[in-house]
């Protein structure tokens, strides 16, 4: 019997799962990219601009937020550099106290000099006593950082990042804030080097998009094809459109506990949970306090989001050309997380939107909104309970259905845009040499 395999889902790792097996791929989306999209408004509009625009006189935006690329294997970064333009940048980020309107830079435990002598001291002393590690991420905060720096940033930091599941989850991501006492001693009195996983970023020149259409280009792409089950003992998938396809094989990038959901599979373990988050796309007036950062992470807002970029300091071809020179607009974007699934109606967002444009216009980062767009991605972070074997199981149970996982999502593990490239590749030449089948889908 011929095997045919094919692949699920034109984001980054799909589109690389694509070139590098020749497999055809689906995509349930119009364009690829997934949520490292990038689209434009113009002023004024309520509706994105198609795709393919080239308009100048727009905001150009993301539809998860700001995408960085950080890190990644040379290789990678080779291979996205021969496709697309790119600029390199140093990270600029803060952690910034709307209560007081002070900046402090990122990450907050190597420079304590910006904050009161007391405060630093207190923290310090804390840091250079940690507590027996725990099991949960609220454990390794309090354990790590202590009371001071736990009740001033991190606690309310990671109770809105994680919508309420720190207390419970497992640490993780513990190498975006690294803890080395010997560089928060030396910045309490004075400049530290910076450290983390993005310190320094690439990102292309015309937006993640061209990105995604080059990539897109060297595959066979299949759009409108939204997967909604499988099933497995005839080995089929289900389209929205009513269309089945048979298949032996098949490649996955999509978000693992959907994918168990639509193969209708269950393990013994509890799933690991995930958080959902609303982007907010707005593109304004600059206002007179609005700061250089490239991003901020927020402690406490009276609208409960937890970070605000600024695409256009970043790079300024995220502004209308005419603005561009004298960089009195900028493009921001804006999250907040949400437990998993839990999306707000129209209306409480429609309220939202006005209330996070009246905070920033308070805080002085924007005055005159002129585009508001929000978009929400359902699986935006992925977390995990203590000790759960749940990701193994799942990953187990789907293999024996011939459904592979792989990338951010499909593995329920945090990563970057240039590791899911890698993913892709590495999983789309295990599956090359199989027979694709025709990207249409049977019965059209």
């Amino acid at each position: 019997m011929e095997e045919n395999a094919l692949i699920l889902g034109a984001g980054m790792t799909g589109l690389a799962a694509g070139i590098a097996s020749g497999l055809p791929v689906v995509e349930a989306a119009d364009s690829p990219g997934g949520i490292c999209l990038s689209y434009r408004m113009r002023p004024g509009d309520e509706q994105p601009l198609p795709p393919d625009s080239d308009e100048d006189e727009a905001y150009r935006f993301e539809n998860g937020g700001g995408h960085w690329i950080f890190g990644g294997d040379p290789t990678v970064l080779h291979f996205i550099r021969r496709l697309v333009p790119v600029r390199r940048y140093a990270r600029r980020s803060s952690v910034y106290f709307p209560d007081n309107g002070s900046y402090v830079p990122y990450p907050i435990q190597n420079h304590l000099r910006y904050l009161d002598k007391s405060v630093a001291l207190q923290a310090l002393a804390e840091m250079a006593s940690p507590a027996a590690p725990g099991t949960t991420m609220a454990d390794w905060v309090s354990g790590n950082f202590g009371d001071t720096l736990g009740d001033l940033f991190f606690a309310p930091f990671h109770e809105l990042y994680t919508a309420g599941l720190y207390r419970d989850i497992a640490p993780q991501d513990s190498y975006k804030s690294p803890v080395n006492l010997k560089l928060a001693l030396q910045g309490a009195f004075a400049d530290a080097p910076a450290v983390g996983y993005n310190t320094t970023f690439i990102y292309p020149e015309g937006g993640l998009n061209l990105l995604a259409q080059r990539m897109a280009a060297q595959c066979q792409v299949a759009y409108g094809r939204r997967v909604t089950g499988f099933d497995l003992e005839a080995r089929k998938i289900r389209f929205a459109d009513g269309s089945e396809q048979a298949y032996q094989q098949i490649l996955s990038t999509l978000p693992l506990n959907q994918v168990m959901n639509m193969a209708g599979l269950t393990v013994a373990a509890k799933a690991d949970p995930h958080t959902s988050v609303l982007v907010l796309n707005i593109g304004a007036t600059r206002g007179d306090k609005c700061p250089d950062d490239h991003w901020l992470y927020i402690p406490r807002s009276d609208s409960g989001f937890h970070r605000v970029g600024f695409y256009s300091n970043v790079d300024r071809s995220f502004l209308p050309a005419s603005a561009r020179a004298a960089g009195d607009r900028v493009s921001i974007y804006i999250e907040r997380a949400y437990p998993a699934g839990a999306q707000p109606d129209a209306a409480n967002v429609a309220n939202y939107c006005a209330n996070v444009v009246r905070e920033l216009q308070q805080w002085g980062f924007i005055g005159e909104a002129e585009v508001v767009h929000p978009t929400w991605v359902d699986v935006a972070y992925t977390w995990s309970w203590p000790g759960s074997p749940w990701k193994q199981q799942a990953l187990r149970a789907l293999e024996e259905a011939g459904i592979y996982q792989v990338g951010r999502y499909g593995r329920w593990i945090f990563q970057g845009i240039a590791d899911s490239i890698r993913d892709g590749f590495i999983a789309g030449n295990g599956f090359r040499g199989y027979p694709g089948i025709p990207a249409h889908g049977a019965g059209e």
